[in-house]
């Protein structure tokens, strides 16, 4: 099981674009989702990464891609973006045994859920979603792009409490995964930060998740 330690970065939340990605590069843990979790029917593998960081109150994300192909096409809250260029963190509820998922395509679209499982869960409703900040290097529109090298730069920050974490009595660490993948895309691929060793495509999973330290 893969571990990361996140380090603490002041204010993170207050940062637009440009600052928060300065504090993440120099301050934030940084990591490959490079797991070619389904090699067989899924080859391809886009150069993926993330770094995470928190602040008194939130979790950071920040990706960073580059590969064939850009698609985007979910526009809405909790729409259907895994189809699309999209980078995703789960992390388990250390209190009560759901997830979380944070799906986010490469236009800053965000699907997020408390879940038991795939099948059991409760989408964010809108006014979650307006306290989730989004951020991306890319003009939000509409993309279908094949055959050629793209690259781009998302980030997420997320309040504490959204994903079941309380900020003034942190956990030693919670359970959590990264994954890069694009359904529908010229090169559709399903890469993960720490492996899931199922038979087909499934990143809901969390006897699979690695282990973030706080």
């Amino acid at each position: 099981m893969k571990q990361l330690a996140v380090p603490f970065i002041p204010d993170l939340e207050k940062m637009d674009f440009k600052a928060l990605e300065l504090a993440m590069e120099t301050g934030a843990a940084k990591a490959y989702i490079d797991t070619v979790c389904w090699p067989g029917e899924f080859p391809y593998a886009p150069d993926a990464a993330f770094s995470i960081a928190r602040s008194a109150t939130h979790i950071v994300v920040h990706y960073r891609v580059s590969g064939l192909d850009l698609r985007a096409k979910a526009m809405e809250n909790n729409g259907p973006v895994w189809e699309d260029s999209c980078c995703e963190f789960f992390v388990a509820d250390p209190s009560d045994g759901t997830y979380y998922n944070f799906e986010m395509n490469c236009i800053g679209t965000l699907l997020a859920a408390k879940r038991r499982n795939r099948q059991d869960f409760r989408h964010f409703t809108d006014s979650l979603h307006g306290k989730i900040a989004r951020f991306t290097s890319l003009e939000r529109k509409e993309y279908d792009i094949s055959g050629e090298i793209v690259q781009w730069r998302t980030a997420v920050c997320i309040p504490m409490e959204l994903a079941g974490i309380d900020g003034r009595d942190l956990p030693r660490s919670v359970r959590a995964n990264f994954y890069k993948c694009a359904d529908k895309a010229a090169h559709p691929h399903f890469l993960s930060w720490n492996p899931v060793e199922v038979p087909q495509p499934d990143f809901h999973r969390p006897e699979f998740f690695g282990e973030l330290i706080f």
